[in-house]
Parts: C-alpha cells; sequence; structure tokens
C-alpha cells in the first residue's frame, strides 16, 4: 500500500480523534460555569443566526437534561418565538401551540401576556383580504379580546388595542362586501341583516357611516322607515365629517324627525381620525390589490369593542355545524283536506288574495281541521310499489 494509501485510511481516524481532544467551544463549561446557562446561551445564538432547527434542538435538550433549571420557562418560550420568527403558515401554526403550551405549564410567568400576545399576532400574521376567508381574523379577534380580559393591566395593552382595531377593521369590510351585494342586487332583508352586524358587532368600523346610512336606506325599502331614524341619526353624531351627513340630514327631516347635533368629543375624535389618514397614491394602491395582506390603513383610533360574551375562541375555530344524522325530527300532525289541497296544516288561502299567502296560524283557523279528526294514513313500506309487481309465489 502506498503512502497516499495509508495518509487516506488514517485521516477519518485522525479526525475522530481530533474531536475528542478539541470538543465543540460552545459546550466547554468553565469551572463554576452553569450548563443549563450555556446551552441557552447557544440556543439564542443559533436562533438569531437563523439555524432554527439546532436552535431548538439545543434548547429542548436543556428542558430534558435539566427539568429543574432556572431556564425551563425561558427555554420553553424560546422554542415558541423560534417558531414565530421563522414564519410561514406552518411555522405560525406551531408558534400558537408552542404559545398555549406555556400559557399552560406556566400561566404566573411574567412572560404569560407576551405568549397570548403572540397567540393573536400569529393568527393576525396569517389574515388574508377582507374579500376571501375570514376564520384567521376571527381567531385573532377571539384570541386579542382573551388577552385584554385576562391582562388588563398589562404593558402590551396599547399594542393588543391595535390590532385588535385593524382585525375588526378587516372583518367588518368582508362583511359590508357581502351586505353591499345583497342591497345592490335588492335583497333588502339580507342586505339589513348583515348591515345590522355590522352596526352591532363593529362600531368602529372606518366605514360605518356607510352602513348606517345603507341600514336605514334598507328599512324604508322593507316600509318600516320609523326604525331606520336612529341609523340615520347615529351618522350625524358618530361620523359628523362623513359625506352623507348631509343626505342622513335629509331623510330625518322628510320624515318630520330631529335632527340631532354630534357632542365635542365625538367632533375631536373625528378630526382627528381625519389627521392621521393618509391619501395612498396609485402606486400604493396597486401594490395593494396584488398584496395578498389585508389593507388597514383606514383603521380607526376609536375604543375598542369586546362585543357579546359567548363569541369564544373555539366557535371561532369551529366549522360550520352540518345538520346531525341523529337530530330529531319533529312531526306535524295533517288533516285529509290539507293533503287533498297541498298545503300544509293551519295554512289556509284567502279567496280574495291573489298571491296565495298563507294566513297566519291562529286557533280560529284550526278550528275546522281540529274538529274531526282523521284516522292516520296506512304506512306505506319503502318497496311498496315493487309488491304490487312481484306477487308472492
Amino acid at each position: 500500500m502506498s503512502l497516499l494509501g495509508l495518509a487516506v485510511a488514517f485521516l477519518p481516524g485522525c479526525a475522530a480523534v481530533n474531536r475528542l481532544h478539541h470538543p465543540d467551544p460552545g459546550l466547554i463549561f468553565a469551572p463554576g460555569e452553569q450548563p443549563d446557562k450555556v446551552l441557552y446561551q447557544k440556543a439564542l445564538n443559533e436562533v438569531v443566526h437563523g439555524r432554527f432547527e439546532v436552535g431548538r434542538l439545543t434548547l429542548q435538550t436543556l428542558i430534558n437534561t435539566y427539568p429543574d433549571s432556572e431556564y425551563l420557562s425561558r427555554a420553553k418560550l424560546s422554542i415558541a418565538n423560534s417558531y414565530y420568527s421563522e414564519g410561514g403558515v406552518s411555522g405560525l401554526t406551531q408558534a400558537e401551540a408552542e404559545y398555549k403550551d406555556f400559557i399552560t405549564f406556566f400561566p404566573t410567568a411574567p412572560e404569560a401576556p407576551e405568549a397570548q400576545f403572540r397567540v393573536g399576532m400569529a393568527h393576525f400574521r396569517m389574515m388574508a383580504k377582507a374579500d376571501r376567508d375570514q376564520t384567521e381574523a376571527e381567531v385573532a379577534d377571539a384570541e386579542f379580546k382573551e388577552f385584554l380580559l385576562k391582562y388588563p393591566d398589562s404593558p402590551l395593552i396599547s399594542r393588543v388595542k391595535r390590532r385588535l382595531r385593524q382585525t375588526q377593521e378587516v372583518l367588518a369590510e368582508g362583511e359590508y362586501y357581502t351586505a353591499n351585494y345583497y342591497y345592490m342586487h335588492g335583497a333588502y332583508p339580507a342586505a339589513r341583516s348583515r348591515l345590522q352586524e355590522i352596526v352591532d358587532k363593529y362600531p368602529n368600523f372606518s366605514g360605518g357611516d356607510t352602513a348606517l346610512y345603507y341600514l336605514g336606506q334598507s328599512l324604508e325599502h322593507l316600509r318600516r322607515g320609523r326604525e331606520a331614524v336612529p341609523y340615520y341619526s347615529h351618522v350625524i353624531t358618530d361620523f359628523p365629517l362623513s359625506p352623507l351627513v348631509p343626505q342622513a340630514k335629509a331623510r330625518l327631516t322628510a320624515m318630520k324627525e330631529p335632527i340631532p347635533r354630534p357632542t365635542r368629543a365625538m367632533l375631536a375624535r373625528a378630526q382627528a381620525d381625519a389627521s392621521h389618514h393618509v391619501e395612498r397614491d396609485w402606486l400604493s394602491r396597486l401594490g395593494d390589490m396584488v398584496s395578498s395582506t389585508p389593507d388597514t390603513s383606514t383603521t380607526l383610533f376609536g375604543p375598542v369593542h369586546l362585543g357579546v360574551s359567548g363569541s369564544g375562541i373555539e366557535a371561532a375555530k369551529a366549522p360550520t355545524a352540518a345538520p346531525s344524522s341523529n337530530a330529531a325530527i319533529v312531526a306535524t300532525p295533517v288533516n285529509e283536506k290539507s293533503l287533498e289541497s297541498g298545503k300544509p296544516a293551519g295554512a289556509t288561502t284567502s279567496p280574495n288574495n291573489d298571491s296565495g299567502k298563507a294566513k297566519e296560524n291562529t286557533p280560529a283557523n284550526n278550528q275546522a281541521d281540529t274538529a274531526q279528526p282523521t284516522e292516520p294514513a296506512k304506512k306505506k313500506g319503502r318497496f311498496h310499489l315493487l309488491k304490487k309487481v312481484i306477487k308472492p309465489f
């Protein structure tokens, strides 16, 4: 064997011996130095330099090797932070799970409010535009509200409120797209329902003046003009600088209703919102059209709205429930007269009513049906037609 071959054969062994005598400098513990502290600092260094997998493995080593370490909670939180910094749908989803674990195991830790805030921010960063699926926005809304209820004295409160206002702006805008579609197509009952939801759930929506005005218009189209009066009044009092104020005043004057005046506080708030509004050029608007993230630049600076106490995180995450196959079916008894006429029991049509609308189901209308109860028809089997064709042998 030549000298070159011997060198190649002994090279891996020399490298192994070299690693034994010269181990990884990050794992060398000086006398009196805490090994868990060294592992924690090494892991943070890896995460800062973008080596997330290596950093998480080091942190997990710390957790498994030193379960009583003072760095245990910080190591757990740093794993969640590494996923959050890594980003992407996968990283943010895993970050949410890690933050939830941290809150479960360390509910009284000083970092618990930050963990709850990051849970909401993970969904906030995955929010879609207002005209697309709003699941992430709904969960972010629920998580930010959870923060405000659990940590009302946290120094992060102002940041959480700002993100909650932006989230509700996107949710309200998505509802308004649907409501506007119904209104433009003359489906006033559906438009009224959607607009009512915007007014009730998102009173600080930047398009709230439009929602209020067209809610009043929808009610007028439905011949319920008196119910529209408070909504026209709110356009004037809550959005005093809105271009719809003259139209709202005109509608109140036509209905001979008094025209309210906005308070000084509401006027000052409207002026403050107007001063913060920046008109965007065509290039910025074009960038928003191509971007997949929602535009929250028109968000108002008013107080946040927590809504009713029934809309929780589970409700935001839960898909729309389909009717259960085991659901109870309530049967309504019918009579022969209703079967012959093809109308349900208790519904009669007036001879003078050309539209064929059913009368109200009152005891007087049901008297003829209940006076003489009929025998129930014999139940026919599923294959009763086949029994007539196939006779028994």
